[in-house]
């Protein structure tokens, strides 16, 4: 019979806080501007504009992106980029492509994923993107009061005298 250890490693790497997708543009919409802000996006659809993203930027299958330059923390490829891309990591898939530079401090891709221009791998990037807004003093206690406000559902309107009468009446 094996004895398992279940002491805790010491070596054990720190858990990394799972990065999740909070927006979608999905397949069958186009999309012209700007994304900006915090938070996972996914695009599915066609964008072109500009990507200053805190957090992570995926690009679906279906996906077809155009920006002069794409700046997110972690940027996954699975369908089409035109434009330069600055982030922490980029990951192209299978049916990834990509055409355009690319700064980046890790950089993974599968078999099959296409790259036409150059990679220039760093110790560290500078994203140079807008610190998140923070609400002001007021919008926060108004969104506490929301937030401890219990729901309440209405009771269902009484029905009138008359209508009452008639439906007797049917009834009989």
């Amino acid at each position: 019979m094996f004895k398992r250890n279940t002491a805790p490693s010491e070596t054990a790497q720190p858990v990394q806080a799972v990065e999740r997708i909070t927006s979608v543009l999905g397949s069958g919409v186009i999309w012209h501007g700007s994304i900006n802000g915090s938070g996972g996006v996914r695009v599915e659809g066609a964008f072109e504009g500009e990507i200053a993203l805190r957090g992570m930027l995926v690009v679906g299958e279906t996906g077809r992106v155009t920006c002069q330059n794409v700046r997110a923390n972690s940027v996954i490829v699975a369908g089409a980029v035109r434009g330069n891309i600055t982030t922490q990591k980029l990951e192209i898939r299978a049916t990834g492509r990509v055409w355009g530079d690319v700064i980046t401090t890790a950089f993974v891709t599968e078999e099959g994923a296409f790259l036409r221009g150059q990679i220039r791998m760093e110790e560290s990037v500078d994203l140079n993107l807008e610190p998140t807004p923070e609400a002001t003093p007021s919008e926060a206690a108004q969104a506490e009061v929301i937030a401890q406000t219990p729901l309440r559902i209405p009771e269902p309107a009484s029905i009138p005298e008359s209508t009452q009468k008639v439906a007797r009446k049917k009834k009989a």
